[in-house]
């Protein structure tokens, strides 16, 4: 019998699940069986998952960790079919598409029927293969991840019926999150959603969050008397490390990855690359879940910006898309300013590629930022500062770069050492 220290990790986003949400816990788990623990992971089948993007280059950082599937019962198929033809491409994220009647209907639905969301239909499948688990391997301590926040309320079933040590993990706002003003949520529907998540944040041997700041601020006033964990996101160092980029010289390189949607604040940096590149070569390179409708805009709005649209790229080959890059760029959600940072940052900054991010200045994602060298958190009306900032990038384009104190502590290997020492020992 193994005498390692189990672990059981319940996440809906698992390998092969591309985008950032699934690489959180898929990194924890990987190190956490390189320093002598055994994580055993509940997840869906990814056959059954709503997943927006696919990534099977990530099968290969969890290799040889124990994982179980299970079935589920969800909506976000049937929506995607019914709004694209594909069960994976019209899958909601970053935003609510309200504009045609469809649309608003769909929105009311998943706000007032599928409550905490609608990945509700998995609890009870990985309820019943979790139960088997804590049972046969005596597992003592749980992890919950959400989004989606339902996977919480399989943590809050076992910690009533088992003897567990259960945390509970938030990379997202639940009831507050900035898109749920966007679903038409009628009070009954916002009360039984507040009163889940009380239940949780109450009930829970601890919570974990992403970060400090508003999130894990908003969590502390609905629960003043749990223990809160702040325990962010990382980059992988190795695949960091990993090789040289060499970079093009005769013109700035400017990258974006990650998902883009109408809610967030594009236009003025794409205004002012598409004014620079009259004098100045620029290539503009956008790698992932690019909306549609955005990258018509680009080509119509912003014609003279040499831009490639890479499409979803592994994780792998969008980190040696960053390294190349003269200059990062990211957009904030809209509404979200102040509650996140998100993992795309920290792995923006390993790069010491400058950076420049439009959101809120005054935010806890901007004080992080900006410790870097050559990193500004700028607001979307202040075209003053984005053009001075891209400026001094072209002038000293080969020499620019965005040095961060102590970057080792932020590697994935080290926040698990964390994670080990602060709550599970």
């Amino acid at each position: 019998m193994s005498t390692q220290k189990k672990v059981l990790i319940l996440t809906y986003y698992w390998p092969p699940s591309g985008g950032s949400g699934v690489q959180r816990w898929m990194y924890f788990a990987k190190h956490l069986k390189s320093l002598g623990w055994e994580p055993i992971v509940v997840t869906i089948d990814e056959e059954k998952a709503s997943y927006g993007v696919l990534d099977e280059s990530l099968n290969q950082e969890v290799d040889g960790i124990r994982v179980i599937k299970t079935s589920t019962r969800e909506p976000l198929q049937l929506y995607s079919r019914l709004t694209t033809g594909s069960k994976k491409k019209g899958i909601p994220q970053g935003e609510v598409k309200r504009k045609s009647v469809f649309g608003k209907l769909s929105a009311f639905i998943r706000g007032n029927f599928f409550i905490p969301d609608a990945r509700i239909g998995w609890v009870p499948f990985a309820l019943k293969a979790a139960r088997k688990i804590v049972a046969k391997e005596q597992i003592t301590t749980i992890i919950t991840t959400g989004p989606p926040h339902s996977s919480h309320l399989i943590g809050l079933q076992l910690q009533k019926e088992f003897k567990v040590n259960w945390f509970a993990d938030f990379r997202d706002p639940w009831s507050d999150v900035f898109y749920n003003k966007d679903l038409y949520r009628r009070s009954r529907a916002v009360s039984k959603d507040l009163k889940l998540e009380l239940q949780v944040l109450q009930a829970a041997q601890g919570i974990i969050t992403t970060v400090g700041g508003r999130l894990h601020e908003s969590l502390i006033e609905k629960a003043p008397a749990q223990k809160f964990y702040a325990l962010p996101n990382g980059f992988d160092s190795e695949l960091m490390n990993r090789g040289t980029v060499e970079k093009n010289h005769h013109y700035l390189h400017v990258v974006y990855t990650g998902l883009l949607t109408q809610n967030q604040p594009y236009n003025g940096v794409f205004k002012i690359l598409n004014d620079l590149s009259a004098t100045q070569p620029i290539k503009l390179s956008l790698a992932g879940n690019i909306a549609p409708d955005i990258i018509n805009e680009i080509k119509i709005s912003f014609p003279k910006i040499d831009t490639i649209f890479h499409g979803y790229l592994s994780h792998k080959e969008a980190v040696g898309l960053m390294k190349s890059a003269n200059l990062l760029i990211n957009f904030i959600f809209i509404g979200a300013q102040t509650q996140m940072i998100s993992g795309k940052i920290l792995e923006y900054i390993a790069t010491e590629v400058p950076i420049l991010s439009i959101g809120n200045p005054d935010s806890e994602a901007a004080k992080f930022l900006e410790q870097g060298t050559a990193a500004v958190m700028l607001d979307q009306s202040n075209l003053k500062e984005m053009r001075l900032f891209i400026d001094t990038v072209i002038s000293q384009k080969d020499t620019l770069y965005n040095e961060f104190p102590s970057l080792e502590k932020w590697s994935r290997e080290a926040l698990t050492k964390r994670l080990i020492e602060e709550i599970l020992n």
